[in-house]
């Protein structure tokens, strides 16, 4: 579960007082390094010089007796009580000593350069020293100071640059608070426009002109969702409708045959008569159940195939002979120009194919030749049935593939799938990553099925 506050007004001003103070923090932290570093150079440069300072005093000096004479002056030099000034014969007695923080006497080896001790050798104490030669033997000159006076400087401007961090970052999540109430304001009138659309009104559209790119362009997005479920719900309620018209035309035979062979008594003859009539009403509605049942598991995401290799003249042979005796009967003749393999469902395939051929059996002008051809590139395996006819309406062409739909929806004939069969075939082409197109002129109607071709 996600610790960040659930309005995004709250999460942005909060993102936003953290960037901020992670910047200011780093910028405090570079300003706090800066100003350490800038003080050891200085209090490195001041032991130096005052190292040269006493050099030169030695140098100018009637001896080391005088310049114990004289210790104001060394105190007048080092000017603070954090300053400390030691002259070490070559026993390691302190000669001269100007130690007012009482400090312990160094021990530091000959150095006949100037030097400095690392940071970390004496804790509170810097030091610089040299050995220098004299008449009375070598002598060790240490210049050093407390550390205590620059630590508390340093405390003191890190405790201020906390509080400052602090001060910062509630400023920064006030003022992000309300930056981000105001920037969201769009995307709650937006939210507002939105929230009024329901079922009634699902014709209204959000408005596009937004001052913000980014919600126009939400804007177009969700008002391309609501055109599509408006088109879904249109659809769904055609659907509804359509459902129970087909339904209720056999429920009302069935009801009806049945009521009028209960009135009187009749015969067994008269009787298996209803019977076999119900028993046609009983298989349209269960050819049209196997068909709706399909049709779900088509649309269902998790719906797939097994796509295997299918020689296109083997299967349109069993097909032709299947079909063979309905094409006898209305005078009709089936020519197959189609060879090659295809990768796909093959009883899919198989389905797809015998729903275009009854079709094409249904409609097709008495003495007409009907026509299955293949054509194969690189790119796409496209299957045709053409049969002679009467061309269909330029308008019926769109709704051709919807359930339940049918140019002249009076006509009715034996064997009718009841306006699935063209449904079934473009979803068993949607399955396989296809589409189906049909084809409609003076010379006759065409289906074609549009199967992509594998790498």
């Amino acid at each position: 579960m996600s610790h960040w506050p659930r309005r995004l007004s709250l999460r942005l001003a909060l993102m936003f007082a953290l960037v901020s103070m992670l910047v200011l923090g780093l910028l405090g932290t570079y300003l706090y390094h800066s100003l350490a570093r800038e003080l050891a150079w200085r209090d490195d440069q001041a032991l130096l010089g005052r190292l040269q300072r006493m050099q030169a005093l030695l140098a100018d000096s009637a001896g080391i007796q005088a310049l114990q004479q004289r210790p104001v002056l060394y105190e007048n030099m080092l000017g603070n009580r954090d300053s400390l000034l030691w002259l070490l014969d070559a026993q390691g007695q302190a000669l001269i000593s100007i130690n007012p923080s009482n400090a312990q006497l160094p021990t530091l080896p000959a150095s006949p350069q100037p030097r400095l001790t690392n940071a970390t050798d004496r804790a509170g104490l810097r030091l610089a020293w040299q050995t220098l030669d004299s008449p009375q033997g070598p002598l060790t000159l240490i210049a050093g100071r407390s550390l205590a006076e620059r630590q508390q400087m340093l405390a003191s401007y890190r405790l201020r640059l906390w509080l400052a961090l602090a001060a910062c970052g509630l400023l920064a999540f006030a003022l992000g608070g309300w930056v981000s109430a105001r920037g969201l304001r769009p995307v709650r009138q937006l939210a507002q426009q939105a929230a009024s659309i329901d079922v009634r009104t699902l014709d209204a559209r959000l408005d596009e002109q937004q001052p913000v790119q980014e919600l126009a362009q939400l804007s177009q997005a969700l008002n391309q969702m609501l055109a599509r479920l408006e088109q879904g719900f249109a659809q769904l309620s055609r659907f509804s409708e359509d459902l129970a018209h087909e339904m209720r035309t056999p429920l009302s035979n069935l009801m009806g045959q049945t009521q009028q062979a209960l009135r009187h008594s009749r015969s067994v003859s008269d009787y298996q008569d209803v019977l076999v009539s119900n028993q046609e009403e009983y298989e349209r509605l269960s050819r049209m159940i196997d068909s709706m049942l399909f049709l779900a598991r088509c649309e269902q995401p998790q719906a797939s195939i097994a796509r295997q290799t299918v020689d296109l003249a083997a299967l349109l042979a069993q097909l032709f002979d299947y079909f063979e005796d309905v094409a006898e009967e209305r005078q009709l003749r089936l020519s197959q120009q189609g060879s090659g393999t295809l990768q796909a469902d093959p009883q899919l395939l198989r389905r797809a194919l015998a729903n275009l051929l009854a079709n094409a059996l249904r409609h097709a002008t008495p003495g007409s030749c009907i026509q299955v051809s293949s054509l194969q590139d690189s790119q796409h395996c496209t299957i045709s049935v053409h049969n002679q006819g009467q061309a269909i309406a330029a308008e019926h062409l769109p709704y051709l593939f919807e359930r339940f739909y049918r140019c002249d929806p009076s006509r009715q004939q034996s064997g009718d799938s009841g306006g699935l069969g063209l449904a079934i075939v473009r979803s068993i082409m949607h399955l396989h990553g296809g589409q189906v197109s049909v084809h409609s002129d003076a010379q006759g109607t065409c289906f074609s099925l549009h199967f992509p071709t594998p790498a």
